[in-house]
């Protein structure tokens, strides 16, 4: 009896923790669990060598120029192949391609070689262009990973700020995951394009001409491609608002810039993917606490969202342990896929945190279209 008595006094224990279990936010508590530090540092932090660092990146970083009608446009490149393959913003040679301007490379020490555009992605801001006959010593940089990622860590840019070639300025990664919001002209529509990018955020000085160089670690990989700064705003300055640094300079991550860069030599285009929401920042509480998320206003029919049970009214917390805190944020994770990814959402219902599968489709313009889609809300 005892035995039997024992038995069902265990069963109902562990009916209750599995019960209870299926209400704790799982997947968010990860997100604000404190891990132990220690108080004490070492006696001495090793700095970077930059100076041998530098020494092996440079000849791979090349200044860009762009001669116009409308006169010239500087900025920064780097080599990822021996073939000659360049990756850059999108906005430092979008003007070439209206108006047929020449693009030129500029590599250390001087030598110029000719270019062309081999493709482009406004979206992500992005493009490769590549050099004609390349010399034979050419030396691709080599890229890095920007999945393992640390705040604090040393980093090095390199370009060409305001015609400055082979310019280098170091600094340390101030946040990761930083959602950015920037709109460039568009040539496939004659209109903007709206750039959400979930950058790494630096304080080393990054200035005009910087665009579309690299950022690298102290191990000489890039990490990130330099792509924009912030200003202080007009209205705290009296109306001179500033253009120049001021140690808000943003990257975008190296692994979305393979991506892109893969997609474009290999078919000259990018197909994005589309998850079928529109989205707005919200709230939403699990277990007496509120989390900041990506909410549902509506879900596309038949679209991967829809395809996973997804609703009007859920709130978005995490794609892939990746946290979600806007409704940018979630735009900003959502452009890192590619057709076929599969990723798992997490998000919060009636006070229950849901996990679900989703296989991203490439981006349907005319579901789009039908359903009012904003391209940004993929």
């Amino acid at each position: 009896i005892i035995s039997i008595i024992f038995a069902m006094l265990q069963s109902a224990y562990f009916a209750y923790n599995s019960a209870g279990s299926a209400q704790k936010p799982l997947v968010l508590q990860s997100h604000t669990k404190q891990e132990p530090v220690s108080q004490s540092l070492p006696k001495t932090i090793p700095s970077a060598d930059w100076s041998q660092v530098v020494k092996m990146v440079q000849p791979s970083v090349v200044a860009i120029h762009i001669k116009t009608s409308d006169g010239k446009i500087d900025g920064s490149g780097v080599i990822i192949d021996k073939q000659g393959h360049i990756v850059t913003n999108y906005h430092v040679i979008s003007s070439a391609i209206n108006s047929q301007g020449k693009i030129k490379v500029q590599l250390k020490g001087g030598v110029i070689y000719d270019a062309k555009i081999v493709g482009q992605d406004p979206s992500t801001d992005l493009a490769v262009i590549k050099m004609e006959n390349p010399p034979k010593d050419i030396v691709p940089a080599k890229l890095g990973t920007s999945s393992d990622l640390k705040v604090g860590s040393p980093v090095a840019a390199v370009g060409n700020p305001l015609g400055l070639d082979s310019t280098v300025t170091t600094g340390i990664i101030s946040a990761l995951n930083r959602p950015v919001k920037v709109t460039v002209a568009s040539n496939e529509d004659g209109g903007g394009e709206l750039v959400v990018t979930n950058a790494i955020q630096v304080d080393a000085s990054i200035n005009p001409g910087n665009s579309g160089g690299p950022l690298f670690d102290v191990q000489g990989r890039v990490i990130g491609i330099n792509s924009s700064i912030a200003s202080i705003p007009n209205d705290l300055l009296g109306g001179g608002g500033s253009k120049g640094s001021i140690g808000l300079g943003f990257a975008i991550p190296a692994d979305l810039v393979k991506n892109i860069a893969d997609q474009i030599i290999k078919t000259g285009k990018v197909e994005h993917p589309l998850l079928g929401v529109t989205i707005a920042d919200g709230e939403g509480s699990v277990n007496n606490t509120t989390y900041t998320g990506a909410y549902v206003r509506d879900v596309v029919p038949n679209s991967p969202a829809d395809n996973a049970g997804l609703q009007r009214g859920d709130m978005i917390v995490d794609i892939d342990g990746n946290r979600v805190t806007s409704g940018m944020s979630l735009r900003g994770y959502v452009r890192r896929y590619k057709k076929g990814d599969k990723a798992v959402i997490t998000y919060l219902r009636d006070g229950k945190e849901i996990q679900k599968e989703i296989v991203f489709t490439d981006t349907d313009k005319s579901l789009l279209k039908q359903n009012k889609m904003l391209p940004e809300d993929r």
